[in-house]
């Protein structure tokens, strides 16, 4: 006899992801997946970023958030290894940030380097964090990066939406200063403590361990 569920009975497709919140077989009062009341005083059960009624808490029953020094501490390393993979590259292309010969300095190469930068970090991180949730930095500090409404996993596609608003400002014309917006916005972020990428990409950073 089957085991799958009629159809039209409305339950999803078990998912094989390890880390999406699963429910529990009952969920009573005591349940570590029953969810507070709502922060804002809205209705459960709505979209976190969605309009009208403010959701129940969708981190209920995931891990706790990682620390906001420790992201940046993993964000630093991970910048550091992408950095020197760059550094690789462009020198083995002859791509510097400025050539200097004689009275003429050519800037015409940086914008050569700054793709490559761009291409590498955007792919590092949406490469890393579909695999496995995390990229070395991460991995190495116990986070791991999460969909925030189920805990899950992110796609490819998320991962990319999350990397390009990082990376596509640090690479072409802010460097550090975007990178310090975007990351140390978890600082001060309520209740979740998304990055400006994190928000984009409706994701969050929880400890692993």
């Amino acid at each position: 006899m089957s085991s799958e569920p009629p159809p039209g009975s409305g339950q999803p497709p078990p998912d094989d992801d390890p880390f999406r919140k699963q429910p529990p077989p009952t969920e009573g009062s005591g349940s570590p997946y029953s969810a507070p009341p709502p922060p804002y005083g809205g209705a459960p059960g709505g979209d976190p970023y969605g309009g009208g009624s403010s959701p129940t808490d969708p981190l209920a029953g995931m891990p706790p958030l990682a620390p906001s020094g420790r992201r940046t501490l993993a964000r630093i390393i991970d910048m550091i290894l992408v950095a020197i993979v760059v550094g690789l590259v462009t020198w083995g292309f002859g791509v510097n940030e400025y050539d200097v010969n004689g009275d003429k300095v050519e800037y015409g190469k940086s914008l050569g380097q700054s793709l490559v930068a761009a291409v590498l970090y955007i792919a590092y991180d949406t490469i890393m964090i579909t695999r496995s949730g995390q990229t070395l930095g991460k991995k190495w500090l116990g986070m791991r990066v999460a969909n925030l409404d189920n805990g899950s996993t992110p796609s490819a596609q998320t991962n990319l939406i999350r990397a390009a608003v990082l990376w596509i400002p640090f690479a072409f014309c802010c460097a550090c200063i975007w990178t310090a917006i975007s990351g140390g916005w978890s600082y001060f972020d309520k209740p979740y403590k998304q990055g400006l990428h994190d928000k984009a990409a409706k994701t969050v950073v929880v400890s692993t361990g």
